[in-house]
């Protein structure tokens, strides 16, 4: 098997992780600090992050979807295929790099999703998006880190505190869904959505030819 050849390196604002693109062969690979973040040929569960969420959706073709974290863009490309033609999605990204490299060299992964005119990319803090909103968005999907734990960034402990969670509450519509991404259950983490007046449910999804445990999707409803 050919090795892995590491391509570029961004560095997350707030002295973060440094973020590491490989490639070996036509696959991709981004590691934050030597921890894989995400892999070309597993992506079940990010197209899944999405899929769940807008599916509960009761008015896809007029949603407006915030995502936080570009990822190689199969979170938005799934999106995109739930929602209607005239739904709005606002990505925020952290790392300038990362949205270059998704209108760059890992465009054609999930068919160039960011040449939507759905979709709107902003660099920046999710949680300063989520701080400015009230009312704003039928779903907010989170895939910044491995769970629900800060791990690009040290700022996002705050996404996962009953202060975050309370805050990404408000800025949903009645009836709104809040998805996160994560590698492994959090029962604490569970039990802080439902503490704040989440419907919550939590799904598994294991990925192709991923040998072990799954990840998982919550799925949280604005009750």
């Amino acid at each position: 098997m050919k090795p892995w050849i590491l391509i570029e390196t961004a560095q997350t604002p707030g002295h973060g992780a440094e973020l590491c693109l490989y490639q070996r062969d036509q696959e991709f690979a981004i590691q934050a600090d030597n921890l894989e973040l995400m892999n070309s040929r597993n992506f079940a569960s990010e197209q899944a992050l999405a899929t769940l969420a807008c599916k509960k959706l009761t008015d896809p073709s007029e949603a407006r979807v915030l995502i936080g974290g570009l990822g190689m863009g199969y979170t938005l490309k799934s999106a995109l295929d739930e929602l209607g033609e005239t739904a709005e999605v606002l990505v925020m990204e952290l790392v300038p790099d990362v949205v270059r490299w998704n209108q760059g060299l890992l465009a054609h992964l999930a068919g160039n999703p960011l040449d939507d005119e759905r979709v709107t990319v902003q660099v920046g803090d999710v949680a300063q998006m989520i701080k400015r909103s009230r009312g704003s968005f039928s779903a907010i999907l989170l895939d910044v880190d491995n769970g629900p734990n800060a791990l690009t960034s040290m700022d996002n402990h705050w996404l996962y505190s009953i202060a975050g969670l309370e805050t990404a509450h408000a800025a949903l519509k009645p009836n709104g869904i809040l998805g996160i991404w994560s590698s492994d259950r959090d029962a604490g983490f569970a039990k802080r959505l439902s503490q704040v007046g989440f419907d919550v449910d939590e799904v598994p999804v294991r990925e192709l030819g991923k040998k072990g445990g799954h990840h998982i999707v919550w799925i949280a409803e604005r009750i």
